[in-house]
């Protein structure tokens, strides 16, 4: 840490609530330790479980070994724990895994597969599906993927909301990635329904409410603060959204950063009020290594802006629960 220094000026970091860890991130990552506790080391795990280096590396040092395919596992280890990551995985994923005798654990977020069920429901129904989203990320990978190939057509853009040819008169029906900016998602929806008028859209939301939340947060933060710094990985998109709901929100410094060594100092120099917020993937104590660095430079006081309370929790996959409750009678 930077020593202080004797002429240290005062900031006021204003601390977005809600921040951080998500439920269906704590329920991945408890997946992972509970199955390290249980079966022993090595448990594989298909892609990051959650995009976060600091929490992959956390749990590497456990005893988790991280793969991008099934294949990637040694013969003489197809006996072990493979965990699916939060994000999701193609319908071919698991049946790849039986077919190999593998025994594998889900750690999908139940909101993630929440979609999944909407999109078989629609299929079903005969209809023909949108999915806004980003192509490329595993969500969305792990969402076109319950259905046959061609079923699912990607929207990224109100362009291509605009531009957009149904394959056939069936009735059309869309659902989105559940870690999207809410402002972009609106705008696509609404080129959608001004084009569409019958469009099937989702029961509930499907964007998250822990990404809605953080967003929220954020709007009514940025404003009020000289520069953003959003904690969270490059490659995790609710964090993504974070920083560019800063900007938007009249924030002309808004940053995306893993960890405090990774600060650029001068784009902070002069500000006397910073907001600091971390994306869903993103542990507490990394939020609190970006405050301790500031502290070594300013003067610091920290200001909570609450704008929601979070109470949800996920239930963990039946063959953990009973480890669960072993591991919490011992801390107690």
């Amino acid at each position: 840490m930077t020593a202080p220094r004797p002429d240290k000026t005062s900031l006021t970091v204003h601390l977005c609530a809600p921040r951080g860890f998500c439920a269906g991130v704590d329920r991945a990552i408890q997946i992972v330790e509970l199955a390290l506790e249980k079966y022993g080391e090595p448990v594989y795990v298909r892609h990051e479980i959650v995009h976060n280096k600091f929490v992959v590396d956390g749990l590497k040092a456990k005893g988790a070994v991280f793969v991008e395919e099934l294949d990637e596992i040694p013969e003489a280890h197809r006996e072990r724990p493979v965990i699916f990551s939060a994000h999701g995985v193609p319908k071919s994923v698991p049946a790849d895994a039986r077919s190999r005798n593998m025994f594998f654990l889900d750690a999908t977020c139940p909101l993630v597969s929440k979609v999944h069920k909407e999109a078989e429901i629609h299929h079903r129904r005969d209809r023909e599906i949108l999915l806004i989203g980003h192509a490329g990320h595993p969500e969305v990978i792990g969402t076109m993927g319950q259905l046959p190939e061609g079923t699912v057509s990607l929207i990224e853009t109100e362009e291509d909301a605009r531009s957009f040819t149904p394959k056939s008169d069936r009735q059309l029906a869309f659902i989105t990635q559940t870690t999207l900016s809410v402002d972009d998602t609106t705008g696509i929806v609404n080129i959608l329904r001004e084009r569409f008028p019958d469009i099937v859209a989702p029961h509930k939301e499907d964007i998250c409410y822990a990404t809605t939340n953080r967003q929220e947060a954020v709007k009514a933060v940025a404003p009020q603060v000289d520069a953003m710094i959003v904690v969270g990985a490059p490659n995790s998109s609710n964090s993504q959204r974070l920083r560019e709901v800063a900007e938007r929100a009249g924030c002309k410094t808004s940053q995306l950063i893993q960890r405090a060594a990774e600060i650029d100092w001068t784009a902070f120099e002069g500000i006397s009020s910073l907001g600091l917020t971390a994306g869903a993937s993103a542990p507490e104590t990394l939020v609190e290594e970006i405050i301790n660095a500031f502290s070594g430079r300013y003067d610091v006081s920290v200001e909570t802006v609450r704008t929601a309370e979070e109470t949800i929790a996920f239930n963990l996959p039946r063959e953990l629960r009973e480890m669960a409750m072993k591991s919490q009678t011992a801390a107690e």
